[in-house]
């Protein structure tokens, strides 16, 4: 119960996240806002820089871009920019939001004054600038200057004049939806680590294992988003070291997941690329301390291996996770189809945005990833799930089957001691039992024939005497078959003719006592066995259904063929017994009878047992008992032996 509940906790978190209302949207211009049709953009190689308007101005070599295409792919050898467009008209408390600004060095100039101004020691280099403008500027020339060593450098479209306050809400806004799901898979993880110290040990691998997939997807979420850039642009390093070190926790976790999970592969490639993923990821986690500590200037070093290479090692390790994902499918085994439809959701995704970012000049932002990611994270909690619930299950079913062995064991253990006591003690007692029952019936005769004077009363004490003799001699009779069960001579029976015996013995008994005795029994039924220990079982067990009937009632004895087996069911319309009783049925000296000993009954299952038969039953107090018997076919059985 525990377990199902923190499950359905997740995956309320998870579905919550996705589904959070706010999502942060820029503002839609009106179709009267001011717009900019055009700007003009300068190149600066690095032994030209200029620093302010009036050297840019006077360096000349502008070029015009389209205000709807924009451009951030710098030329060779470049190494900062300028960017000038003309207002268009304003009004008062109006401001000018530019979504995406690449470069590691911003500002922002106006009528020679400074309006913003950034700079950031670290590779990101995705900025998003809003400055605030008076209606004065109207006509004005705006000035941006953007300076970096990134690949990506300059100014994209989407940018947009309109009243401050619904800029500064969409510029608080924009990526805040990637901090609330960063946090709550954080939280999540924390969660699942909190509530792994209830879990057993069979179940903590898997449940460990999927914390630590979840984990990093938080610091990914935030690490990538530039919200903390943004408005934590002093901590830049810290947040691009979080988004280095989950990306390079998250892909050797997602490997390792994947080998429990499917194997090792073919010729055991997931265990070889498992490998080289922890090397990989440990030499850029390795190379990003050198860069981050001590001030080491390996920047392309590092940019190379924590981006260039690792967006190649991503690819070859999701499509090696789709070639597995539709191996494991061919063998519809439901797990795999679970967890493939999550991981073919996020590879596919993944694969795709990776394929439009290096297309892009690495301009492209990756948005669509993080909605792949919870769609796989889902399915790992659903696979998680319907594991604990596998394993829950298993242990139900071993306890349940060490229960039933243990009894057994009880019940060979009395039986093996009922068997040694019978063979040492019946021979003994019985013959003593015997001379005593000859010399009663002697006297007793005697004590008739010659002394008119006997009573009825001595005379039903002999009888008396004699009848219970004859009933030891009867339990010391079933010792013997117990103690000594082999079975003389096995042939091939035929269950018609058998019960036609056994029904002419005990249709008497049941008419006696008042019930009916009916008999449904194929001729075509053959089992092998031997005939009189089968006819002694059949007995036992049909007497035991009379005398239930304790009068008027019904006992039907039906028989059929299922799959290599004979089943014979004996029922009965008596009390019934309750599940207490039906599970000590078999056990010596346990009986529901007034003189009963339960020896007959329990020579009965030994019989049964003998003749690789099996015996069940069902029963309910207040409608009657069924004996369910079950034995192998004669023709299966001598097709074993023949292969044998």
């Amino acid at each position: 119960m525990k377990l199902k509940t923190m499950l359905t906790v997740l995956i309320a978190v998870l579905c919550l996240m996705t589904f959070l209302p706010g999502a942060a949207v820029w503002a839609s211009s009106s179709p009267d806002m001011p717009s900019v049709s055009s700007w003009e953009l300068r190149w600066e190689q690095a032994d030209r820089v200029t620093t302010l308007p009036d050297q840019a101005d006077a360096a000349g070599e502008w070029q015009t871009v389209q205000a709807r295409d924009g451009w951030t792919g710098s030329p060779e050898g470049v190494e900062s920019a300028w960017v000038r467009m003309t207002l268009p008209m304003l009004q008062n408390n109006w401001a000018a939001l530019f979504p995406k600004v690449y470069g590691q060095d911003i500002t922002v100039y106006l009528d020679g004054e400074v309006l913003f101004h950034t700079t950031r020691d670290i590779g990101y280099d995705l900025n998003r600038v809003l400055i605030s403008l008076k209606k004065e500027a109207s006509g004005e020339t705006l000035y941006l200057h953007m300076q970096g060593n990134t690949e990506r450098l300059g100014l994209d479209s989407g940018f947009e004049f309109g009243n401050y306050q619904n800029l500064v809400r969409a510029y608080a806004n924009e990526d805040l939806i990637d901090m609330i799901i960063g946090f709550a898979y954080i939280f999540v993880a924390f969660v699942m680590l909190v509530c792994s110290v209830f879990l057993v040990r069979q179940q903590l691998k898997m449940w460990l294992s999927l914390c630590f997939i979840i984990l990093p997807i938080g610091g990914l979420m935030i690490g990538y988003s530039p919200y903390p850039y943004t408005f934590y642009g002093q901590h830049g390093s810290l947040f691009q070291m979080l988004f280095d070190t989950s990306l390079n926790v998250f892909l050797p976790a997602l490997i390792i997941f994947f080998e429990q999970l499917f194997g090792r592969g073919h010729r055991n490639i997931i265990t070889y690329f498992r490998r080289f993923l922890i090397v990989y990821s440990s030499l850029v986690l390795a190379t990003m301390v050198v860069y981050y500590t001590f001030d080491v200037s390996i920047y392309k070093l590092y940019m190379f291996v924590s981006v260039t290479m690792m967006g190649y090692v991503m690819i070859a390790l999701f499509l090696l996770i789709i070639i597995m994902l539709i191996r494991e499918l061919w063998n519809r085994n439901v797990d795999s189809i679970i967890i493939a439809s999550g991981l073919a959701v996020f590879s596919v995704v993944s694969i795709g945005e990776l394929a439009l970012f290096y297309s892009s000049s690495q301009t492209y932002q990756l948005s669509w990833w993080k909605w792949g990611l919870i769609a796989f994270v889902l399915s790992l909690i659903v696979v998680l799930g319907r594991r604990i619930a596998y394993q829950h299950k298993l242990i139900v079913s071993y306890s349940r089957d060490l229960e039933i062995y243990n009894s057994e064991i009880q019940r060979s253990e009395k039986m093996e001691i009922i068997s040694q006591l019978a063979a040492s003690v019946a021979h003994e007692v019985r013959n003593p039992l015997q001379v005593t029952r000859g010399l009663l019936q002697i006297l007793g005769e005697k004590n008739n024939n010659g002394s008119r004077s006997s009573t009825v009363s001595e005379e039903n004490y002999y009888q008396l005497a004699i009848d219970e003799l004859d009933r030891a001699s009867v339990i010391i009779t079933d010792f013997l078959t117990f103690a000594k069960p082999q079975m003389e001579q096995i042939v091939e029976l035929n269950l018609a003719e058998e019960f036609k015996h056994v029904e002419g013995i005990i249709v008497p008994l049941a008419n006696l006592q008042g019930g009916k005795l009916e008999v449904n029994m194929p001729r075509s039924l053959r089992i092998m066995g031997n005939s009189s220990k089968l006819k002694q079982a059949i007995i036992n067990l049909i007497k035991n259904s009379i005398e239930a009937l304790e009068g008027s009632g019904i006992v039907r004895v039906w028989a059929y063929e299922e799959r290599e087996h004979v089943v014979i069911h004996i029922a009965d319309s008596g009390n019934g017994m309750d599940e207490q009783m039906l599970a000590r049925l078999g056990e010596p000296y346990f009986s529901n009878k007034s003189k009963g000993t339960g020896l007959g009954l329990m020579v009965t299952f030994r019989i049964i047992e003998l003749m690789k038969g099996t015996i069940t039953f069902k029963s309910e107090l207040g409608v009657g008992t069924e004996a369910m018997i079950r034995f192998p076919a004669a023709r299966y059985m001598q097709t074993n032996a023949k292969v044998i």
